[in-house]
């Protein structure tokens, strides 16, 4: 039986990678932090979101034998929207993506320096992190082989990784299992939780994995009687990643400190309980969230590109390598530096803010033509569950722009 699933995993646990990066773990670090076990209820509805949008990609992918982005160039008649729908996808997942590589590598850093120390070389006014360098080449090796079989094996070995190890920590918290139901199942909104919610549901519910998803598929499977193995793999993985962003919240439930920024502090938050082991759980645990960002950020923003502008999507196409190595180069040199791309970094957060409800609705008109899918369109219950998802994604929409702006 095990075999037989291991044989069918897909590209479920790339898309756990990909939304279980090192903000993830800062913002669930901080959320447990703050609020306890309160906010554990929005984990539990971004799992039911996102398992929803990603299946519908996944039959998207499987049933078209294309990526979401040329769906998109070849379905928008529009020659005036069809331009604004690329202008903005290109914006919010390349130059978004790019912003947020420096961030995903910085992470891997953390948790390699919480174990290893700082190593970096000053050359000139530029600071080198070695790290970031280590990092950056283990992502380019992975990428360059250009092979899904090589990079799928890769990424599922370190999501396991960053499970356990984020697992292994919260059970070692002992946390009052009864008070953790409650946070799942009864929703809360303690003083000044707002914002804390629609961040914990909004690095779930990725715009760009909507991409990824329906790229990736098409690599792994091709006929119609593999709807039930994506089907499956998508729940497998998503239920898992949103485990272990829950078991992070109930880790850091357990600090008794306000002086909690990131996941590095929280280790040190942890350590009165069981000493210097939790360090290095969540030191590999944060390496593995960064590292597997780190590399299907890129792969993401490659796919979405050569789908936009018409490019060949093979993952060993000069164009398509063009790509990521462009988002890779300019994230290990943020990162090395010590940029902060603040600017850069609120574009893209307004561009996704935007891209998720017009992707998300998007997804669920092409779901519904007979023209693409034939008999796999959605069904009546599916299109109302993706409907409340898509009123859901218009309101944090809103919300993060008007956060950016500080408006709210």
């Amino acid at each position: 039986m095990i075999k037989s699933w291991l044989k069918n995993i897909g590209p479920g646990p790339l898309v756990a990678a990909a939304f279980i990066g090192p903000g993830t773990v800062t913002l669930c670090t901080l959320a447990g932090v703050d609020f306890g076990f309160a906010l554990l209820w929005a984990m539990l509805l971004s799992i039911v979101a996102t398992i929803v949008l990603q299946e519908m990609s996944a039959r998207l992918g499987i049933i078209s034998q294309k990526g979401l982005s040329e769906i998109i160039r070849t379905e928008i008649k529009s020659p005036l929207l069809k331009g604004l729908s690329i202008i903005l996808i290109l914006s919010a997942i390349v130059v978004g993506n790019a912003a947020y590589e420096a961030g995903n590598i910085s992470g891997g850093v953390l948790g390699l320096e919480a174990i290893l120390g700082k190593h970096s070389q000053d050359i000139g006014s530029f600071s080198l992190n070695y790290f970031s360098v280590a990092i950056g080449l283990i992502a380019f090796a992975l990428l360059y082989i250009g092979n899904y079989k090589v990079l799928e094996k890769a990424l599922v070995s370190l999501v396991i990784l960053m499970s356990i190890a984020f697992m292994v920590t919260a059970i070692m918290t002992k946390p009052n299992l009864s008070e953790v139901f409650k946070g799942v199942f009864i929703p809360r909104f303690p003083q000044d939780s707002i914002l804390t919610i629609i961040g914990l549901i909004g690095t779930t519910v990725v715009p760009y994995n909507l991409f990824l998803h329906a790229s990736l598929v098409k690599e792994k499977w091709s006929d119609k009687s593999d709807l039930k193995h994506a089907k499956k793999d998508t729940i497998i993985a998503v239920v898992l990643g949103g485990l272990v962003s829950m078991c992070i919240i109930i880790s850091a439930a357990a600090v008794q400190s306000a002086e909690v920024n990131n996941a590095a502090d929280l280790a040190k938050g942890l350590e009165p309980l069981f000493g210097s082991f939790s360090k290095y759980f969540l030191a590999i645990g944060l390496f593995a969230a960064g590292i597997t960002s780190a590399i299907t950020a890129p792969l993401a923003a490659a796919f979405v590109a050569t789908g936009c502008l018409g490019w060949s999507t093979k993952m060993d196409s000069k164009p398509f390598k063009a790509v990521w190595m462009f988002i890779l180069i300019v994230g290990v040199l943020s990162s090395s530096s010590g940029i902060k791309s603040i600017e850069i970094i609120k574009f893209a957060q307004v561009a996704n803010g935007i891209l998720l409800p017009v992707i998300a609705g998007f997804l669920i008109w092409i779901m519904n033509k007979q023209s693409v899918l034939g008999n796999y369109k959605n069904t009546l219950r599916q299109n109302v569950i993706s409907l409340i998802i898509l009123a859901v994604a218009i309101f944090l929409g809103v919300k993060s722009i008007l956060k950016v702006f500080e408006l709210l």
